[in-house]
Protein backbone atom coordinates (compact mmCIF):
# COMPACT_ATOMS: atom_id res chain seq x y z
CA UNK A 1 0.00 0.00 0.00
CA UNK A 2 1.13 3.36 -0.72
CA UNK A 3 2.15 6.08 1.93
CA UNK A 4 -0.05 9.07 1.55
CA UNK A 5 1.85 12.32 1.33
CA UNK A 6 2.60 14.61 3.86
CA UNK A 7 0.04 17.22 2.47
CA UNK A 8 -2.48 14.38 2.52
CA UNK A 9 -2.19 12.94 5.96
CA UNK A 10 -2.27 16.34 7.33
CA UNK A 11 -5.63 17.30 5.80
CA UNK A 12 -7.06 14.27 6.52
CA UNK A 13 -5.70 14.12 10.22
CA UNK A 14 -7.64 18.15 10.27
CA UNK A 15 -10.77 16.16 9.23
CA UNK A 16 -10.51 13.10 11.29
CA UNK A 17 -9.41 15.38 14.78
CA UNK A 18 -13.02 17.60 13.74
CA UNK A 19 -15.26 14.10 13.70
CA UNK A 20 -13.51 12.85 16.89
CA UNK A 21 -10.72 14.97 19.01
CA UNK A 22 -9.59 12.12 21.34
CA UNK A 23 -7.37 10.45 19.51
CA UNK A 24 -4.29 9.52 21.02
CA UNK A 25 -1.00 10.22 19.02
CA UNK A 26 0.07 6.35 19.04
CA UNK A 27 -3.47 5.91 17.43
CA UNK A 28 -3.26 8.35 14.91
CA UNK A 29 -0.01 6.97 14.14
CA UNK A 30 -0.97 3.52 13.76
CA UNK A 31 -3.72 4.48 11.44
CA UNK A 32 -1.15 6.75 9.10
CA UNK A 33 1.12 3.96 9.44
CA UNK A 34 4.14 6.76 10.41
CA UNK A 35 5.65 7.25 13.63
CA UNK A 36 4.95 9.13 16.77
CA UNK A 37 7.20 12.10 16.05
CA UNK A 38 5.76 12.35 12.32
CA UNK A 39 2.56 13.00 13.85
CA UNK A 40 3.45 15.51 16.30
CA UNK A 41 5.16 17.21 13.66
CA UNK A 42 2.03 17.10 11.95
CA UNK A 43 0.25 18.80 15.03
CA UNK A 44 2.20 21.25 15.51
CA UNK A 45 2.40 22.69 12.42
CA UNK A 46 -1.33 22.56 12.07
CA UNK A 47 -1.23 24.21 15.70
CA UNK A 48 -3.58 21.55 17.04
CA UNK A 49 -2.74 20.72 20.62
CA UNK A 50 -2.03 17.42 22.12
CA UNK A 51 -4.56 14.94 23.70
CA UNK A 52 -4.56 17.03 27.24
CA UNK A 53 -5.06 20.04 26.02
CA UNK A 54 -7.36 19.73 23.48
CA UNK A 55 -10.10 17.39 26.41
CA UNK A 56 -9.49 20.26 28.63
CA UNK A 57 -10.82 23.06 26.23
CA UNK A 58 -13.48 20.83 25.38
CA UNK A 59 -14.83 20.00 28.98
CA UNK A 60 -14.38 23.57 30.15
CA UNK A 61 -16.92 24.90 27.70
CA UNK A 62 -19.16 21.98 28.51
CA UNK A 63 -18.82 22.41 32.48
CA UNK A 64 -19.44 25.72 32.66
CA UNK A 65 -23.22 24.66 31.37
CA UNK A 66 -24.12 22.11 34.54
CA UNK A 67 -26.46 23.21 37.15
CA UNK A 68 -26.61 20.72 39.88
CA UNK A 69 -22.44 19.68 40.31
CA UNK A 70 -19.15 22.22 40.40
CA UNK A 71 -16.60 21.50 37.79
CA UNK A 72 -13.94 19.77 40.17
CA UNK A 73 -17.18 17.45 41.66
CA UNK A 74 -17.62 15.68 38.01
CA UNK A 75 -15.77 12.53 37.51
CA UNK A 76 -14.30 12.47 34.30
CA UNK A 77 -14.45 15.49 31.80
CA UNK A 78 -17.60 16.55 30.12
CA UNK A 79 -17.38 16.66 26.10
CA UNK A 80 -20.64 16.79 25.09
CA UNK A 81 -23.51 18.49 26.95
CA UNK A 82 -27.34 19.28 26.46
CA UNK A 83 -29.04 20.23 29.33
CA UNK A 84 -32.87 18.61 30.15
CA UNK A 85 -31.53 15.88 27.36
CA UNK A 86 -28.14 14.47 26.96
CA UNK A 87 -24.67 14.40 27.17
CA UNK A 88 -21.32 12.59 26.69
CA UNK A 89 -18.19 12.40 29.30
CA UNK A 90 -14.59 10.47 29.21
CA UNK A 91 -12.07 8.96 31.70
CA UNK A 92 -9.24 8.33 31.17
CA UNK A 93 -7.78 5.34 33.41
CA UNK A 94 -4.72 6.15 35.67
CA UNK A 95 -2.45 4.42 38.04
CA UNK A 96 -4.49 4.98 40.96
CA UNK A 97 -7.41 4.36 39.70
CA UNK A 98 -6.55 0.35 39.59
CA UNK A 99 -6.45 -2.03 42.68
CA UNK A 100 -2.83 -3.06 42.82
CA UNK A 101 -3.32 -7.05 43.33
CA UNK A 102 -5.83 -7.29 39.88
CA UNK A 103 -4.53 -4.87 38.14
CA UNK A 104 -8.72 -3.31 36.98
CA UNK A 105 -10.18 -0.04 37.68
CA UNK A 106 -11.96 0.51 40.90
CA UNK A 107 -16.17 -0.03 40.15
CA UNK A 108 -16.31 3.74 42.26
CA UNK A 109 -14.89 5.44 39.52
CA UNK A 110 -17.53 3.66 36.56
CA UNK A 111 -20.25 4.35 39.12
CA UNK A 112 -19.28 7.67 40.02
CA UNK A 113 -18.92 8.64 36.50
CA UNK A 114 -22.09 7.49 35.76
CA UNK A 115 -23.78 9.24 38.56
CA UNK A 116 -22.04 12.98 37.83
CA UNK A 117 -22.92 12.51 34.27
CA UNK A 118 -26.63 12.25 35.16
CA UNK A 119 -27.01 14.68 37.13
CA UNK A 120 -25.24 17.22 35.35
CA UNK A 121 -27.74 16.95 32.28
CA UNK A 122 -30.91 17.72 34.78
CA UNK A 123 -31.59 21.00 34.43
CA UNK A 124 -32.42 21.65 37.83
CA UNK A 125 -30.11 23.22 40.33
CA UNK A 126 -30.35 20.92 43.37
CA UNK A 127 -31.52 16.85 42.94
CA UNK A 128 -30.91 14.01 44.91
CA UNK A 129 -30.46 10.28 43.53
CA UNK A 130 -33.44 8.31 44.74
CA UNK A 131 -33.31 4.97 42.55
CA UNK A 132 -29.95 3.24 40.86
CA UNK A 133 -30.30 0.26 38.23
CA UNK A 134 -26.92 -0.77 37.82
CA UNK A 135 -25.38 -3.60 35.25
CA UNK A 136 -21.35 -3.90 35.33
CA UNK A 137 -20.03 -6.14 32.47
CA UNK A 138 -16.33 -5.92 31.83
CA UNK A 139 -13.21 -5.61 34.25
CA UNK A 140 -11.27 -2.39 32.81
CA UNK A 141 -7.54 -2.28 33.11
CA UNK A 142 -5.26 0.57 33.19
CA UNK A 143 -4.25 2.53 30.14
CA UNK A 144 -7.99 2.27 28.84
CA UNK A 145 -10.80 5.11 28.33
CA UNK A 146 -14.06 5.36 29.02
CA UNK A 147 -16.75 7.06 27.03
CA UNK A 148 -20.20 7.57 28.67
CA UNK A 149 -23.50 8.77 27.32
CA UNK A 150 -26.47 9.70 29.41
CA UNK A 151 -29.69 10.45 28.54
CA UNK A 152 -33.17 11.62 29.82
CA UNK A 153 -35.66 9.54 28.67
CA UNK A 154 -38.54 10.88 30.83
CA UNK A 155 -39.62 13.36 33.50
CA UNK A 156 -42.50 13.35 35.61
CA UNK A 157 -43.10 16.23 38.00
CA UNK A 158 -39.61 16.66 39.65
CA UNK A 159 -38.51 12.98 38.79
CA UNK A 160 -35.91 12.70 35.98
CA UNK A 161 -35.40 8.85 34.78
CA UNK A 162 -31.71 8.76 33.52
CA UNK A 163 -30.34 6.00 31.82
CA UNK A 164 -26.07 5.88 31.30
CA UNK A 165 -23.97 3.48 29.22
CA UNK A 166 -20.32 3.61 29.86
CA UNK A 167 -18.42 1.77 26.73
CA UNK A 168 -14.24 1.47 26.86
CA UNK A 169 -11.99 2.50 23.87
CA UNK A 170 -12.84 -0.46 22.02
CA UNK A 171 -16.59 0.64 22.09
CA UNK A 172 -17.85 -2.51 24.23
CA UNK A 173 -20.12 -1.86 26.79
CA UNK A 174 -18.98 -2.41 30.09
CA UNK A 175 -21.60 -0.38 32.25
CA UNK A 176 -25.36 0.38 31.85
CA UNK A 177 -27.66 2.19 34.51
CA UNK A 178 -30.72 3.91 34.60
CA UNK A 179 -31.41 5.99 37.45
CA UNK A 180 -34.03 8.48 39.12
CA UNK A 181 -33.43 11.94 40.30
CA UNK A 182 -35.69 14.25 42.14
CA UNK A 183 -35.58 17.83 42.16
CA UNK A 184 -35.58 19.40 45.53
CA UNK A 185 -36.44 22.63 46.85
Amino acid sequence: MKKKSKAQRQEELVEMLKADPFYTDEEIADLFGVSIQTVRLDRMTLNIPELRERVKSIAETQSSKVKTLGVKEITGEIIDLSVGQLGISMLEITEEMIYSKTNTLRDTYIFSLADSLAMAIIDAPKVIMRVANIKSFKLIEKKDRLIAKAEIYKTIDKKHYVKVIINNKAQEQIFRGKFVFEELD
